[in-house]
């Protein structure tokens, strides 16, 4: 899934839903209905269920759900644990071979072969094909063939890729890359059967994969029905008979209907309903943090905002936001003030450092506002966050933080809110660099790596880098971490790299994103995974 302010939030956007597989798709008489089924909140997704071309939440539950691939992450700590891989093998980071293990099918019966990697990933990164998750190729071998920045393709296939036998295959990187197998995790490197590419439009209307469960039927704007995969291969098999997603298009509605005892699982309690949800729930409430950190971002394509003494403002901002007070007042603790640019779930192993933006992000009004006077003052004489007003309870967030800024500098006009009426003309001015000030901005992992919360959103020319910020020391710290060998020596060097966005304040870290639900007592061993998604396979139904 990608950043929350870039495509896995998206709105607005063509949405070429499931076929209805069956007819009904009505409510249950009770939380769960038919015995053994937990009955959950959920979304239509925004794309049709391609591995490759689901890069939001709503499709990424069902993905989670549906399908396996090389790796996946471990739903209590993140970590790339090998699933259809009996091993990846690599003597330089840039050429790996991958050994399948035995057995696997997809619950067609097909046999899941080093072939249905190979040509589900070709078909994800093809230009023709359209898929939202393309970019997650970029880093084979021969992507740029197969999805050139402008004109056709000029091939069908990435060179990097090669089939060796049924078990065995070889994948070529473009540039040294010690923990890219971690990456493959991600739903868009799952494995697609034969059937996906014989008959397309039949794979899309019921999707088959190799997960614990397959998909028994939809009605789009009601349910998707997936039901417990008794030929499923791996460890993790489904401790319940399937899972009801259900529609909802208010999230308070949902809540409405889990205290009435009408739902099992809502993963996303709203906001207004945080003052009561312990009363509520007791201990059917989870609150845990997730692999989400939000930001404030800046157009360095303005020179106002690239200059040194641009620096010492940026810094005199940040230190200028209460984190601790907005976090407790406005998100009611179900965020937490960021002290690095990564997210506590990655742990210390995988790269989140503790208090690594040191002074910067400590709440100091004395030091801002000299910082800031010293820094020649907020360009412009005021500063404008400009946010999405269509969603979420940004207008609260933002104005608590000009009102903490405000005060700061002893006046209360030097920032203000600059609402933009909805998120796609947001993203549409983002994308188009039409920013003159701070911007919201986060990210949500796509992996639990360093990597992925530095080298896209800061590299020079990275897809996500919103602001074109560009550093030749990071880059280079970057470049040397994906080619370091040993991990514990890449994520120094990637801390390194942090380091220099700190000192560079090249984005305003904000606040670490919790995960949070609640649950009827129907059911038990819930919890949310580091992505905060249900670990649906596990709940148990009493």
């Amino acid at each position: 899934m990608r950043g929350a302010t870039h495509a896995k939030w998206a709105a607005g956007a063509v949405i070429v839903a499931l076929a209805a597989t069956a007819c009904g798709g009505g409510g249950s008489s009770g939380g769960g209905g038919a015995d053994g089924v937990v009955s959950s909140s959920w979304g239509d997704p925004q794309n049709p269920l391609e591995p490759a071309n689901t890069n939001e939440v709503q499709g990424g539950k069902v993905l989670d759900m549906l399908m396996r691939g090389l790796k996946r992450y471990d739903p209590k700590t993140g970590e790339a644990k090998d699933m259809l891989a009996q091993s990846i093998e690599t003597s330089d980071s840039q050429n790996f071979k991958v050994t399948l293990k035995d057995g696997w099918t997809f619950s067609n019966g097909e046999k899941v072969t080093a072939k249905s990697f190979v040509d589900a990933w070709n078909y994800g990164a093809n230009l023709k094909n359209n898929q939202k998750n393309a970019s997650m190729f970029g880093y084979i071998e021969g992507y740029d063939q197969v999805h050139p920045k402008e004109g056709s393709a000029s091939a069908d296939t990435m060179s990097g890729l090669k089939v060796v036998d049924d078990k065995t295959f070889t994948v070529k990187l473009n540039q040294k890359f010690s923990t890219w197998p971690d990456t493959l995790g991600y739903p868009a490197f799952a494995p697609l059967p034969r059937s996906f590419f014989d008959n397309h439009a039949a794979w899309l209307s019921k999707p088959v994969g190799n997960g614990p469960y397959t998909v028994d039927s939809y009605t789009k704007g009601s349910k998707l029905s997936m039901r417990k995969w008794d030929g499923y291969m791996g460890s993790d098999k489904a401790q319940n008979g399937g899972i009801d997603l259900k529609v909802y298009t208010d999230n308070n509605t949902a809540y409405t209907d889990l205290t009435a005892g009408n739902l099992d699982l809502v993963d996303d309690v709203p906001a207004s309903q945080l003052k009561n949800v312990k009363a509520d729930l007791g201990d059917r409430y989870i609150n845990t943090p997730a692999g989400i950190i939000q930001t404030l971002a800046f157009p360095y394509y303005d020179a106002v905002w690239n200059t040194p003494d641009a620096v010492k403002v940026r810094k005199g901002i940040s230190m200028a936001i209460n984190r601790q007070q907005i976090t407790d007042t406005i998100f009611q603790k179900t965020r937490t003030p960021a002290t690095d640019w990564t997210s506590p779930v990655l742990g210390e192993a995988g790269g989140y450092k503790a208090g690594l933006c040191g002074d910067g992000c400590t709440y100091n009004p004395t030091e801002a506002k000299k910082l800031i006077t010293e820094g020649g003052g907020i360009p412009g004489g005021q500063l404008k966050i400009a946010y999405n007003a269509d969603t979420g309870s940004h207008k609260e967030w933002v104005d608590a933080v000009c009102n903490s800024i405000n005060n700061a500098l002893g006046n209360d006009k030097a920032c203000v809110g600059g609402p933009v009426g909805t998120f796609a003309d947001f993203r549409s001015q983002i994308t188009q660099s039409k920013m003159t000030g701070p911007f919201r901005a986060g990210w949500q992992m796509d992996y639990p790596l360093i990597q992925n919360f530095l080298q896209p959103l800061y590299y020079t020319g990275a897809s996500s880098n919103d602001g074109k910020w560009t550093n030749a020391e990071f880059d280079k710290l970057v470049n040397q971490a994906n080619a370091d060998t040993d991990k514990t020596k890449a994520v120094a060097d990637f801390q390194a790299a942090e380091g220099v966005v700190r000192d560079q304040m090249a984005a305003i870290p904000l606040w670490y994103q919790n995960g949070s639900a609640g649950y009827s007592d129907r059911i038990s061993n819930v919890s949310l995974n580091p992505f905060s998604v249900p670990v649906y396979d596990q709940i148990k139904v009493k």
